[in-house]
């Protein structure tokens, strides 16, 4: 296994698992991002991308127009291309890529498809999280040999940190 990628159901925790393992990763000073909710007065509008290097961008948003929607909200995948041009994670020097999430609204863009498919296929490790259900691209990404699949679920997420994070040192240590 060259990969690990981390499943659940929405809201089990797995944006928080991905942060926590990055502080165990520090001294490699892994790329990537992580996701997080845009809300406002306690209602959920939509969700920006954080960049492990300081960058962000809204990637979706119940305010967005446009054919990309996923349940109430429109996907800003120009923005997020431009994010992912920014990042270049294929030619970051950390050995390490966390993405957080290979999911739908990630998946319209083909910009994101094409750099995942090119990461699994390189030297790094890719820590992922990704979409429990869905088909096509997300379905094959998680048939991949060279990726080990953990389910997070709400009585083992906090004992996976240190069990995922060992994995990752383990196989970046090879």
């Amino acid at each position: 296994m060259s990969h690990i990628l981390i499943t659940g159901l929405p809201g089990v925790g797995k944006t928080t698992l991905i942060r926590r393992i990055t502080q165990h990763l520090r001294s490699y000073h892994p790329a990537g991002f992580y996701t997080e909710e845009i809300r406002v007065k306690g209602v959920r509008q939509g969700f920006r991308i954080l960049t492990l290097d300081g960058h962000e961008q809204v990637l979706s948003h119940v305010d967005f127009p446009g054919p990309h929607r996923v349940s109430r909200y429109g996907v800003n995948v120009r923005g997020f291309e431009l994010l992912l041009d920014q990042l270049d994670l294929r030619h970051a020097s950390s050995p390490v890529v966390l993405l957080d999430e290979i999911g739908k609204m990630e998946c319209f863009s083909t910009r994101f498809k094409e750099e995942v498919t090119a990461l699994l296929n390189s030297s790094k490790t890719v820590v992922a999280t990704i979409a429990l259900k869905g088909d096509g691209f997300i379905q094959g990404i998680k048939q991949r040999t060279d990726c080990h699949l953990v389910t997070v679920t709400s009585s083992n997420r906090n004992q996976l940190v240190e069990t995922v994070a060992e994995e990752i040192l383990t196989l970046l240590n090879k």
